[in-house]
Parts: C-alpha cells; sequence; structure tokens
C-alpha cells in the first residue's frame, strides 16, 4: 500500500466514524500515523476510536491537537502553574511539542487527579495541551534534564526524519524468494564488542554494535565490530539498528555509525537512550583527558539522539517494511531488553536475549521467557562455563559485610571498582541496608565517576525497577539512595583528600574492570597499604587489569604521564561473587527448560574462548535442539 493510500484511507474511516472531527493534518511519524485535530474531545478522550481505526489499518494511530489551537508554552506554563493545587508540589513542567503533550512533575500527582476535582480538565480546556502527570524523580538527573531539551532543540530535525522513516516503512514488500540470515559481526564466542546482522530478502538491521572490552593504548577504539565485511557496508544500507542495553560493549561504538555514513533509527528502552549517551560522552571525555583520540565526537552522540525511538516493554512497532520488534525485560541493567523480531506476516520470529539475568534481583524483575513466538534463540554465555556457578545475592550480600568489618578492623579503607550503571546501584543498596541494620559500622560510602548520575537516572525510570524497590523510591519515600552515607566525590581535590585521609571508609569508582578512570587514583594510594581491600563484585574480562589482578597478579606496570612505573600489590584482593547481573549456567539452563514456546534452534553467542561452544553443544544435548556457537564472520541460514 503506499503512501497517499494509508493517509486517505485513514481519514476516510474517521470521516465515517466520527464526521465532526476538525481534522487538520494526517501525517507519518516513524511507524505510527498521527492526526492532528481541532476538536478537544477527539484528541483527549477518543483513545477507543484512534484503537479501532489502527485494527483497521494495522498502524497505530496517534491523536494530537493542532498546534494552532495550543497555548503559547509560557503562558501554558503560567495557566498550569495556577491550576495545580499547592498539595500536589509542583516541580516541573515541560513540553513535548511534538506530541502536543505537556509533563507535569510533581511530588503528589494523585492531588491532582483526584476524582472530585476538575484540575485535568481545567487544564485541557484552558492550555489545550494534553497533561501526562508523573511523579517527580527524588534525584535530580541532568542527563534526564539534558536530553529533554536536546529532543525539544531538534524537534524540527525530528518530525522530518520521522516522516521520512515513515514513507520508508510503507513501501510495498519486493517479490522473490524470501530468505533470512544472521552474520555474527563482534560478540561471539568473546565478550565486547557485540554485534549481530540481521538480513531478509527486503531489509538487514544491526542489533548492538559495541566496543571490546580491553582497547589497546594505541587505538582505543580499534577493535570494534567487523563493520567493514560486504553484508554491513555501506552502512547506509543499514534499516535499522537495534540497542539492546547501554553498557559500552553493545552501545559502545553506535555514534560511530552516524559519523560514517548511517542515518537510520535506532531502537532502544528509554532509560537505555539516557545511560547510553551519558557512558558514551564520559568514553570521549576520559579518552581526550588521557590524550587519546577518540572514535567519534559528542556531535555523533547527538546525532544518536535525534533519530532514536523508544519503546517500552511489551510494545511493538514495525521497524522494516517487514519486520516488527518487540522489547521484554532482560533483568540485566536498568532498560536492558531482549529483542524479539516477527519477520514477514507470519514467517519468522528471532529472540536475542542480550545480556540477561534470570533471578529477580535488589534492582529488577527476572528475565522474561515468555514469548508469541519464536523459531531461533540466541543466548549470552557470560557465565556458562563449566565452573560457572554464581552465588545468590545473599551470599553476595553477606561476603560483602564480612570484607568491610575485617578491613574496617584493620582501619582500612574497602576500594570497590564498579561498572557505574547496575552493580554501582546493587552494592549501594547492599550497604545502605547493612548501615541500617547495624550489620557494618555507619561509615562513609564515596561515589566516585558517573555512579551518582547513574543512579539519578535510575529513580527517573522506577517503573523498569522491580515493584519493592519501586514502592520504596516513589510511595513510602523510603529511598535508600538517598541515605545520607553516600557522598559524592566533587573533584579532584577531593578525591585526593579522600586517599590521604585516616578514616575507614568504602569507595566505589568507575571503570569497573580497572581500565581507567578514577578508580586508578585510589588504587595506586592504597596498593602498599595491607590494611586496605580491593574488592571485585562484577565481571573482569580477559586481558583488563581487574583480570589480573583478581587472578593474583603480585606485580604491575602502569603509565604515569607517560613513564611506567611499578607497583607491588600488598593490599587485600577480594572477590564478593554473587552481584553478577548475568546468568549463571544453572539459570540459562533453567530459562531455557522454562522458555515458552521451545525454539528449534538456538545459538549461543557472548561467552570468552570455547565457553560458547561447549555450552552450545551442552544444550544440544539436553534439550535436544540444534544449537550453534558461531564465530565472528560467520552467517547462519534461518530460513
Amino acid at each position: 500500500m503506499a503512501f497517499k493510500d494509508y493517509i486517505s484511507e485513514t481519514r476516510n474511516i474517521f470521516d465515517r466514524l466520527y464526521p465532526d472531527n476538525k481534522i487538520t493534518e494526517i501525517d507519518y511519524e516513524g511507524p505510527n500515523i498521527v492526526v492532528y485535530t481541532k476538536d478537544e474531545v477527539l484528541f483527549s478522550k477518543r483513545d477507543d476510536l484512534a484503537r479501532q481505526i489502527a485494527m483497521e489499518i494495522r498502524r497505530r494511530i496517534l491523536i494530537r491537537p493542532d498546534p494552532s489551537i495550543m497555548e503559547d508554552e509560557d503562558r501554558a506554563r503560567e495557566k498550569i502553574s495556577s491550576i495545580v493545587p499547592e498539595s500536589a508540589g509542583l516541580r516541573d513542567i515541560y513540553f513535548e511539542s511534538d506530541t502536543g503533550e505537556v509533563v507535569i512533575e510533581a511530588d503528589e500527582p494523585s492531588a491532582i487527579m483526584a476524582r472530585d476535582t476538575d484540575f485535568i480538565q481545567r487544564i485541557k480546556g484552558e492550555t489545550k495541551w494534553s497533561p501526562r502527570l508523573v511523579r517527580a524523580p527524588p534525584i535530580y538527573s541532568r542527563t534526564v534534564k539534558e536530553m529533554r531539551e536536546l529532543l525539544r532543540e531538534m524537534k524540527k530535525e525530528r518530525k522530518e526524519f520521522l516522516h521520512n522513516l515513515g514513507v520508508k516503512l510503507t513501501a510495498p514488500v519486493m517479490p522473490g524468494e524470501t530468505w533470512i540470515r544472521l552474520t555474527a559481526l563482534g560478540g561471539h564466542r568473546e565478550v565486547g564488542r557485540s554485534a549481530t546482522l540481521v538480513s531478509t530478502n527486503n531489509s538487514k538491521i544491526l542489533v548492538d554494535c559495541g566496543m571490546i572490552n580491553q582497547p589497546s593504548d594505541d587505538t582505543p577504539w580499534a577493535e570494534a565490530p567487523y563493520l567493514y565485511i560486504p553484508e554491513a557496508q555501506p552502512l547506509s544500507s543499514i534499516d535499522a539498528v537495534v540497542l539492546t542495553h547501554a553498557h559500552l560493549d553493545h552501545s559502545g561504538l553506535v555514534p560511530l555509525l552516524y559519523k560514517y555514513g548511517y542515518d537510520g533509527p535506532i531502537y532502544m528502552t528509554p532509560p537505555t537512550r539516557d545511560l547510553a549517551a551519558l557512558l558514551q560522552s564520559d568514553y570521549i571525555k576520559v579518552a581526550h583527558a588521557e590524550g587519546k583520540k577518540g572514535p567519534y565526537e559528542s556531535k555523533h552522540i547527538r546525532d544518536m539522539v535525534k533519530r532514536s525511538i523508544v519503546i517500552r516493554y511489551n510494545e511493538t512497532t514495525d521497524i522494516t517494511r517487514d519486520m516488527r520488534l518487540t522489547f521484554y525485560n532482560a533483568g540485566h541493567i536498568l532498560g536492558s531488553a531482549s529483542v524479539h523480531l516477527h519477520i514477514g506476516e507470519g514467517l519468522y520470529n528471532v529472540v536475542m536475549s542480550g545480556d540477561m539475568k534470570y533471578e529477580k534481583t535488589w534492582l529488577f524483575n527476572p528475565a522474561n521467557n515468555r514469548f508469541p513466538r519464536v523459531e531461533t534463540f540466541m543466548t549470552e554465555s557470560t557465565y556458562a562455563g563449566r565452573d560457572d556457578y554464581s552465588h545468590t545475592r545473599q551470599d553476595a550480600s553477606a561476603a560483602l559485610v564480612d570484607i568491610v568489618n575485617r578491613t574496617f578492623e584493620k582501619k582500612g579503607s574497602v576500594l570497590i571498582p564498579v561498572f557505574a550503571v547496575g552493580r554501582s546501584q546493587e552494592v549501594m543498596l547492599v550497604l545502605e541496608e547493612a548501615v541500617r541494620e547495624h550489620l557494618i559500622p555507619e561509615c562513609n560510602v564515596y561515589l566516585d565517576g558517573m555512579i551518582m548520575e547513574a543512579t539519578a537516572i535510575h529513580a527517573a525510570y522506577p517503573e523498569y525497577l522491580n515493584k519493592e524497590l519501586r514502592e520504596k523510591i516513589m510511595v513510602s519515600r523510603e529511598n535508600p539512595f538517598l541515605n545520607p552515607i553516600f557522598k559524592r566525590v566533587e573533584s579532584s581535590q577531593m578525591r585526593r583528600d579522600i586517599c590521604d585521609s585516616v578514616e575507614s571508609k568504602v569507595v566505589l569508582a568507575t571503570s569497573g574492570m580497572m581500565n581507567g578512570g578514577p578508580v586508578m587514583e585510589y588504587f595506586t594510594s592504597w596498593v602498599d597499604s595491607p590494611q586496605h581491600s580491593l574488592v571485585f563484585v562484577g565481571y573482569q574480562a580477559d586481558g583488563t587489569l581487574g583480570r589480573r589482578i583478581q587472578r593474583g597478579s603480585q606485580d604491575i606496570s602502569l603509565s604515569d604521564k607517560g613513564r611506567m612505573v611499578k607497583y607491588r600489590i600488598k593490599m587485600g584482593i577480594e572477590t564478593a561473587e554473587g552481584f553478577s547481573g548475568h546468568s549463571d549456567k544453572r539459570q540459562l539452563l533453567a530459562y531455557l527448560a522454562n522458555m515458552q514456546p521451545k525454539p528449534s534452534r538456538v545459538l549461543v553467542n557472548h561467552g570468552d574462548g570455547d565457553k560458547a561452544y561447549e555450552f552450545s553443544k551442552l544444550i544440544k544435548t539436553k534439550f535436544g535442539v540444534d544449537a550453534y556457537a558461531l564465530r565472528n564472520l560467520e552467517t547462519i541460514r534461518l530460513y
């Protein structure tokens, strides 16, 4: 069906079902059809009509107020401020002109929505904006605020981009033989630079585009996915990019795509968009600070944001003319998603787990393993080795409490290298509870790097947290992240003062694998003092400094302003098992055993060395399905 057919059919159905519709324009916005109207009832109260028409034309319908009837933003802000009752605790008002919504942040949104009030109707009637009420995040996030401002600045460019994308998505499917192929571009039989290309005779999409965990000193971005092979070139031939989550081994080189010719959409969850931009910006900032040239610039991160399309868990959207995408909770980090691709009209279904955790954690619900259909399933295998049976969260908590107490008894301090996103927040929850329950002495817990900003983003998206934590933060107002034991490290001078201080304390600092970052200043200051402890709580990839130390290296050499300095490790080296955001072999097997429906083929990726291969053999033996562990650059035909 051509572009004009969709537009005219939509208008014809509205004219038939709601004749006095006052529609002024119908246009594409990516995979959606947007209807602009001057009729207040239609845009504010007739969601049922939008759903009915969407079922008929098989496109999502969004009904919005015509811009000509909407109050100027400044005047609308004044009116809303005067309407919202003081008891609501109004915190912020911001306008999303591309959707016609005004987002009202308040401490108590229920005071605005109460049954016996007319606040909502007054806002609609006096401003012609559609109000969306949200509970104000308990922690200020600079990233969330900057993201809103950036998207507002880009609204004209985004409107044009989404229109063009919508036209592209309506192109007819090409005739001829139908086939589906999957090509391993990175992260297969290795951990790092995750990238997988899914191709059909009509389209191709790239799932993730990450960097290696331990880049080389000379070219920190060189060990990228195999983006230069014929299947992926030119990059402009890729129809869509899908991002499973924000960790740099999955998202780190997405902006590079925009630098070298890709100009299409990237699909991700809302928190993934914010976290990825945060981590990517910090990555190039650190590279420049170390005198290295980053693989891209901040403008390429902005290009990514401009072309981002966010969808929530369990929402489905068209991403090419023959593929639909649905995200499901993967339980790994905030916003992490398993990718479900529905190809053709019921032809074939592929699910790619991304990094996942099939266990309820302090932060998240367990990964989803119920899908409408799945023929091929790709699973990670980070901890799928012969001896990879991880400890429970209770084991992790007990181990960390024991290490802190033993270290404090020696008048020492505890240094914990962490990823800013995921492990940091779980360690914070354990320490907060341990202090509150008097399991460890009350102490300062210093957060260095992006940890506090990443934590603020967690608080801004409580719907992605598990029920108990969400209720603590948003309902009970017992936010564990706001405990006064947590101190943000604000400057290099403060970091030096902490290093020199004799108080017993805990420091959480990035980077998690000790590839650089502020953790190194604490480490080099305390490395020769036996009373201090270095505690690993996350995965340490082969080739990283963290892995070398964890495996028992006693002497290491580090670069300091261009000269190599040798260090003898005398501080205690500990590992608190059980904090991993990845499933171990037992959990991965349980995930597959309980998966519905059962796939006929399983592909294994994201595992060091032969680990993925051995796990694929185990899956084949245990479940009687075809199972493979592709190498990078290999392609398999799925259909």
